[in-house]
Formats: C-alpha cells, sequence, structure tokens
C-alpha cells in the first residue's frame, strides 16, 4: 500500500494534553506476550496493519513483556515522521537483570523478556524509566506518560496501596510535572482498571487524562455516576482499555469467553447473548457496538484494543468503520441492556 493508500480515521483532543490522538488506538500489552506468543514477523505485520489501517496512537509500557512491548513498537515507529503519531508509555516499574541464578520464573507473562520488574514511583525511579523506555523504543520523545497501576486492583489491599501512593505524591509526581512544565512530555495521565479511583488521583494531582481498562463498555457504565462527571468538570480525557472485557464482547457468549481475565460467569453469558441478538437484528457485529460505544462519551478520547495478529487487527478496523444504527442504541437502552443516561456515537 502507498504512503497515498494508508487509511485516515477521526481524531480528538486528549484531555487537558496537547496531544491529538486517532479515536481508534493499539494496546501493546499481548505484544508482551501475556496470553499468547507472538513470532517477530507477526508483531511487526501487526504494527504494519495497524499504522496501514490509520492507527496514530499507540500506548506501551515498560511491564508489557518485560520490556519488549516497547522493543516492538518502537521497531515499527522509528522511521515513521515523529509528528505523525503519538506514543504513550507507563512509569511506576523498572526492569533490572534478575539477581538469582538459576532459571528465569516468569510469573505474570506467558513470554517477553527476562527482567524482573520492580514498582517504584519515586523521583528518580520515575526519572529512570523514562529514560529506559526511550532506549528501548529507540525513539527519542514520548507523548504522554502515564502512572501505571497504583491502584488496588494490583495491589490489592489499603496498606499496600498507600506507601506508593505516598511516594508518587511525594516523589515521582514531582518528576512528572517537571517533564510536563518543561516541554519534554504533553501530558501526565494514569492507567488503572479500578472503580473509585479516579477522585483519588484528582484530590491529588493535576492530572490531564487517564485510562481505564474494562470499566466503561456495553457491560460496565457504573462510572457514569460520578467519575466521569468528575473529569468532564476538569477537562480531564479518557482513553478506554480493555473494550471487549478481555474477549467476550468480540467473541460473544461462546463457552470458553472471557469477560475481565476470567471465564464469564453465566449471568454474564446470559446478557452478553441477549446484547448480540439485538446487534445481529440490527446487522450490527457485536464488536462493532462494542468498539463504538464508548466514543459516545464527549470525554472519551480513544478506544485501544490490543490484538495478536493481523487478522485481529483487520477485525478491529473493521468493527470500529462499520456504522451502527441508532435504532440499536435506542432498542439496547429500551431492553435495560445500556443505561439510559449513556451518550451514544451519533457518527
Amino acid at each position: 500500500m502507498s504512503v497515498n493508500e494508508i487509511a485516515s480515521l477521526p481524531t480528538r483532543r486528549l484531555g487537558r494534553t496537547g496531544a491529538t490522538v486517532t479515536e481508534l488506538g493499539l494496546g501493546t500489552a499481548p505484544l508482551g506476550e501475556n496470553w499468547d506468543i507472538i513470532e517477530e514477523q507477526e508483531a511487526g505485520g501487526l504494527l504494519n496493519a495497524a499504522w496501514d489501517g490509520g492507527v496514530r496512537y499507540f500506548d506501551t509500557s515498560p511491564w508489557y513483556g518485560k520490556g519488549q512491548a516497547e522493543h516492538r513498537v518502537g521497531r515499527a515507529l522509528y522511521r515513521k515522521p515523529r509528528e505523525s503519531f503519538v506514543i504513550s508509555s507507563k512509569v511506576g516499574r523498572l526492569l533490572r537483570r534478575p539477581l538469582k541464578a538459576g532459571p528465569f520464573v516468569r510469573g505474570d507473562w506467558l513470554g517477553g523478556l527476562e527482567f524482573d520488574a520492580l514498582f517504584d514511583y519515586s523521583y528518580d525511579g520515575v526519572m529512570r524509566s523514562f529514560e529506559d523506555s526511550l532506549q528501548r523504543l529507540g525513539i527519542n520523545r514520548i507523548d504522554v506518560l502515564l502512572i501505571h497501576d497504583l491502584d488496588s486492583w494490583h495491589f490489592k489491599t489499603e496498606a499496600k496501596v498507600g506507601p506508593y501512593m505516598n511516594q508518587l505524591y511525594t516523589g515521582g509526581w514531582r518528576a512528572l510535572e517537571e517533564l510536563r512544565d518543561q516541554g519534554v512530555i504533553k501530558g501526565i495521565g494514569a492507567g488503572f482498571n479500578t472503580m473509585g479511583t479516579i477522585p483519588r488521583y484528582l484530590d491529588l494531582f493535576d492530572i490531564d487524562f487517564f485510562l481505564i481498562a474494562m470499566r466503561y463498555t456495553l457491560l460496565e457504565q457504573d462510572v457514569l455516576d460520578s467519575e466521569f462527571a468528575l473529569c468532564a468538570e476538569r477537562g480531564v480525557g479518557i482513553v478506554i482499555g480493555g473494550p471487549y472485557n478481555s474477549g467476550i464482547l468480540a467473541t460473544g457468549a461462546t463457552p470458553s469467553a472471557m469477560y475481565n481475565y476470567s471465564p464469564a460467569k453465566p449471568e454474564i453469558m446470559v446478557r452478553v447473548a441477549r446484547i448480540e441478538a439485538l446487534c445481529k437484528r440490527h446487522n450490527t457485529p457485536l464488536a462493532a457496538a462494542a468498539l463504538q460505544f464508548p466514543l459516545g462519551h464527549p470525554i472519551v478520547a480513544a478506544v485501544i484494543p490490543g490484538a495478536i495478529s493481523r487478522a485481529q487487527i483487520a477485525q478491529n478496523l473493521a468493527a470500529f468503520n462499520h456504522p451502527i444504527p441508532a435504532d440499536l442504541w435506542s432498542e439496547l437502552k429500551h431492553e435495560g441492556l445500556l443505561r439510559a443516561d449513556a451518550p451514544v456515537p451519533t457518527r
């Protein structure tokens, strides 16, 4: 495909940052091989397929495959015109060589690189994480940085969250503000999975946007009760990760469907089956409704599904571009499958 034939996607300003992102981005956790091994050729191929489809926003992290995702993203993008794409990466973990001899224990990642990861939200930790990410990417600028996984989803108890939040408040945040104030980055975000975390960040930090995973989807809209309203009041933007709730909103209610990283329970299977039936009646793939729904909210700048293959990139692009009749959203609300106050896409 020639440069002139490359597709374009609509863009939005990302909250209070100076960055403009394509409404469809690419989440790169799968490139770290959390559930599937992805060969180098396929990894490069899917990144190029996303680019050719118009994707210009790529979200990554040192945590994804212990540096592997950043390496792969960098190899795919470093020869592209730098002003033509946006990269977000994250801080909060540092990578180091294993200190113990013997076979490497991968832990959370099926594949990836053989490094240990340590939580560090201090001033020096944030600065080192940022510089290390630049080296792994092979690109000398990251557009926006996110505080990564500082919530109860990962630390489980307040006794563990509190000390790291204090470390961020007394040190790491100063590093992020310096980078933003100096124009090194265009904005500061926070990425997490847990409901109830947004108010805490808004109370403590002058934050520009949030990346929330699996908490504003066709199956979950509780953030509308208060959290999104708080963001809207401050002009804080939202990026939606996990728009398929880790699988079921892409596959449908199949026997092996996953919901938020676990096998879907019967009540979720029933709800998804009902949503899927309505989508079918309106000639709309379930994945298209799931991918486009979050963009109906005015503070949402982008959705960033991941992918493990070029085929999944093609499926995501097709879902994003599929026309959806307004009657589908109306019927979903009428049947109690979507909150009545949920904004819906109009394009």
